[in-house]
């Protein structure tokens, strides 16, 4: 849509918190909310959530507000939460593991197909039944199995070689935990969650006595 290709990745990076928060309403068996009550829960203003969800057309009404259930559903279109991607990981360590071993992406439609490592100790056992493989084969297993998604949690020295292997074998996007940049051609979306930088800034936060914008 033409419409949300302009919206900033500001904006974006916020749906997801609405979506968050929607989803616990809905678990309280709220369905309705106004922009105000909203902003107290999400730390942004009433103003900026209308400004936000305006962008996608708006979905609430003067004299009600949100139905959560609606905006929760449309927010999950818009974020591409309505179709199912299948998904690799790079790294099957501590933090590859871990990965694997969070239900709540499956759910949301993540579907974790297999880990792939170099170390033959790890080939051959299973993360909630979830193969790991030898890193060898990963290739051949994206082609036959249309995977969308990689992930890399590799040490920092393979993270390249790994984006190289996902590049050339039709990944469309990559979620990416080393703390390394990587290269991939444009058309490939690359989400960097680097670790140590996420530390660091919370520590400048603590360092200064300050609270970044909207809380944590």
């Amino acid at each position: 849509m033409e419409r949300e290709s302009k919206v900033s990745m500001t904006v974006i990076r916020r749906l997801p918190k609405y979506y968050r928060y929607l989803g616990e309403l809905l678990n309280k068996g709220i369905n309705r909310i106004s922009s105000q009550e909203l902003s107290k829960l999400t730390g942004f203003t009433a103003s900026q959530i209308r400004q936000d969800l305006n962008n996608f057309g708006g979905f609430g009404q003067q004299g009600y507000g949100y139905n959560v259930d609606e905006l929760k559903t449309e927010l999950g279109k818009i974020l591409g939460l309505d179709k199912c991607y299948n998904t690799v990981i790079a790294g099957a360590g501590n933090l590859g593991q871990a990965v694997a071993n969070y239900k709540g992406f499956e759910d949301a439609g993540f579907k974790v197909l297999s880990l792939f490592d170099k170390n033959p100790k790890l080939i051959g056992l299973k993360i909630r039944d979830i193969e790991i493989k030898d890193v060898d084969e990963m290739a051949k297993f994206i082609e036959e199995n249309d995977v969308e998604i990689g992930i890399i949690t590799t040490p920092k020295n393979n993270a390249q070689d790994i984006a190289d292997i996902y590049s050339k074998s039709g990944i469309k996007g990559i979620w990416n935990f080393a703390p390394a940049d990587i290269k991939v051609p444009e058309t490939i979306v690359v989400e960097n969650v680097h670790l140590n930088e996420s530390l660091f800034i919370l520590s400048y936060f603590l360092k200064n006595h300050i609270l970044p914008e909207g809380g944590f």
